[in-house]
């Protein structure tokens, strides 16, 4: 049976509050998703329960002007239905000058419609523009791509983040439906490991990936489900043989690589 536009609709909101319900509470969404239709539904989830919430939304870069900062977060907040954000963040690097937005981020936070500032998909040097643009408050977040195969981050920009205390939050921790397949030699050593835990491999994934100090994942969950089991993630350790299983299944590169971005 092929799964229609409302019935997907309402299977996420009901995720996003299956979500809350078990503690995964940093909500993440950006005026980019479906053109605005992903914030509206994730206002529809939280109504009520906004409280309960860490909320994060990103501008794209196209309106990240001094003034259409402000314009964008204003139409993310309607379609929300919030009076502020917990983090907003610009999405990635643009043709506006950094000390444009992060202006408006300030003037944001001023009047009380933003807490925290961030940025995504910045490497180490990009990171330092955007914190020397900031005057009034410091850069709170970086959110990148981070994930079992694509652990370059660990060379300098996770290294970087937590001298500066900026938090990373890692996108598709997932590796963006490229997960380590049972068969393969990673997926194995997964396997190994959840079983000694009495965990799955994609628990045990996220574990290995939010060890750090300062680094938070936002898996994602299209079901109510998938949202349960991202749950199961945190609340236990792996232990240092795990770790090093993992690290032999999966280098960090030898080399520096170029900020990966989806």
């Amino acid at each position: 049976m092929i799964e229609g536009d409302a019935e997907k609709e309402r299977r996420a909101i009901e995720t996003l509050r299956v979500g809350i319900d078990v503690g995964m509470t940093h909500i993440d969404t950006a005026e980019m998703y479906g053109g605005g239709r992903v914030e509206e539904l994730v206002g529809e989830a939280i109504l009520g329960r906004r409280d309960e919430v860490f909320l994060a939304s990103k501008v794209l870069p196209s309106n990240a002007s001094f003034e259409e900062t402000q314009r964008a977060c204003a139409r993310s907040l309607k379609r929300l239905r919030t009076d502020r954000l917990d983090l907003y963040m610009l999405h990635w690097p643009g043709e506006y000058p950094i000390r444009e937005t992060m202006r408006a981020m300030e003037k944001l936070v001023s009047e009380g419609l933003i807490r925290f500032v961030g940025v995504s998909n910045f490497d180490a040097g990009e990171l330092a523009a955007a914190e020397h643009a900031l005057h009034h408050e410091r850069l709170a977040a970086d959110q990148v791509l981070y994930h079992l195969e694509e652990r370059g981050i660990e060379r300098r920009l996770l290294p970087y983040c937590q001298r500066q205390e900026i938090a990373v939050v890692a996108y598709s921790p997932f590796g963006h439906g490229k997960f380590p397949s049972p068969w393969s030699v990673g997926g194995r050593v997964l396997a190994r490991i959840a079983e000694r835990h009495g965990r799955t491999p994609r628990q045990v994934a996220l574990n290995f990936l939010t060890r750090h100090a300062g680094v938070f994942a936002i898996p994602k969950a299209s079901r109510p489900e998938h949202a349960i089991e991202n749950a199961g993630s945190v609340g236990w350790k792996l232990t240092d043989e795990d770790v090093a299983m993992i690290e032999r299944a999966f280098p960090v590169p030898d080399h520096d690589v170029p900020l990966a971005v989806l």
